[in-house]
């Protein structure tokens, strides 16, 4: 039996306190740098809430233009949910939508319902095509944006023309509507329209967003188009669409799984299929039954035994080697007692042969030869020991 020698360790492996000392002001910087990054969430969270956010001091922000209108008397509420939105509805609430096309089309029509006949004024920003023909019936999205943000009113809007030139340069809008007031146009395309509604409702579509950007509002007539067109009631509900909605959610619009492959997956699933069986083929070595091969070299003995023991000890199969020792045995020692080969394995034939030639007992021998496989690799190398004393005592003269 042999044993593996410790090595000692040399003066220059570390020692576990140098490890931890060597360490520990890695961990400390990085529990510094997470509590900075921390502290600096924590200050800034109250005034980083997103663009179009009336309580964001960024600069695409509306902060400004919302503490402007508390100066005048308005007050100001934030909704993030359709319900909340189809609520405030009223003659005296102006609701602003601040990304329509976040809207699903389910969304935009309850949406639109419930403002229709409130009598209070809804403003769109910059809604595209997919919102803008359900929320302002009769209202076109024109492919081609504005090619300049600061335009002129050329309007009777009073509003339009009391603030002047303003940046409402972006999506530009057409309409069937001939009791619209088009504003701010950009190729004879308007970029501000008012459609009247039921009693003194409205509805405004804007074309870009800048006129309530904190960075913008100083610019141009931007403060007072956006105050104007913000402040004619005494209510403002800035609608802010959240993913988290739960109304998002149409039962119409689900779709399963097969629903969302695309189409033809079938038939490029069955051409995988097909090009992993071919290569399959031909990468196989054989494509029949297994052939024997004469050995070009001729390999010694202990060499095949040794290899084998390896495999056996890397199964972990001793019954296996435990069942080969024994069977060997038997078969070599079934002559030498006159027992025929092909009796070599039966129990009642060799082993009353094998006492007699012994004049020893049989139970001993029938545990050598026949008896169950060792438990570990100290009883295999034991029972590899005894049935070698066996055979050679059978042949000793």
């Amino acid at each position: 039996m042999t044993t593996e020698a410790t090595l000692p360790s040399t003066s220059a492996s570390p020692t576990a306190r140098q490890v931890l000392t060597r360490s520990r002001s890695i961990a400390l910087a990085l529990v510094l740098l997470l509590a900075g990054a921390i502290a600096i969430a924590v200050v800034r969270s109250n005034d980083r809430h997103g663009t179009l956010d009336p309580r964001s001091a960024d600069p695409l922000g509306s902060r400004a233009v919302a503490e402007l209108l508390a100066d005048r008397g308005v007050h100001t509420r934030v909704v993030t949910t359709l319900d909340d939105a189809r609520a405030a509805a009223a003659p005296d609430t102006t609701l602003l939508v601040a990304a329509p096309d976040l809207l699903t089309p389910g969304q935009q029509r309850q949406l639109h319902t419930a403002t229709a006949q409130s009598g209070g004024r809804t403003l769109l920003v910059a809604p595209g095509t997919t919102s803008v023909e359900t929320l302002a019936p009769g209202v076109t999205a024109d492919p081609a944006t504005s090619a300049d943000s600061t335009l002129s009113p050329d309007c009777d809007l009073p509003a339009a023309r009391r603030a002047g030139t303003a940046d409402t340069g972006g999506i530009r809008y057409t309409t069937t509507r001939l009791d619209a007031d088009e504003c701010y146009p950009s190729r004879r395309l308007a970029t501000l329209l008012r459609l009247p509604a039921s009693g003194d409702g409205d509805t405004v579509v804007l074309g870009a967003p800048d006129i309530l950007f904190n960075k913008r509002l100083d610019e141009q007539g931007n403060a007072s188009l956006a105050l104007q067109l913000l402040g004619s009631r005494p209510h403002l509900v800035w609608y802010l669409p959240s993913l988290s909605d739960t109304t998002a959610t149409d039962p119409d619009d689900e779709q399963s799984l097969l629903d969302l492959l695309p189409s033809g997956w079938l038939w490029g699933t069955l051409q995988l299929f097909i090009a992993a069986a071919l290569a399959a083929l031909w990468r196989a070595r054989r494509l029949g039954p297994l052939v024997p091969e004469k050995l070009p070299v001729a390999i010694r003995a202990s060499e095949t035994v040794e290899g084998r023991a390896r495999l056996y000890r890397k199964a972990n199969a001793r019954d296996r080697a435990a069942a080969a020792l024994r069977s060997t045995t038997r078969t070599r020692l079934a002559p030498l007692v006159g027992v025929p080969v092909t009796q070599a394995h039966s129990p009642e034939a060799l082993l009353p042969a094998l006492s007699a030639h012994l004049h020893d007992g049989g139970q001993p021998l029938h545990t050598l030869l026949f008896g169950p496989p060792p438990q570990d690799d100290a009883a295999l190398i034991t029972l590899a020991d005894q049935l070698d004393a066996l055979e050679r005592e059978v042949r000793r003269p």
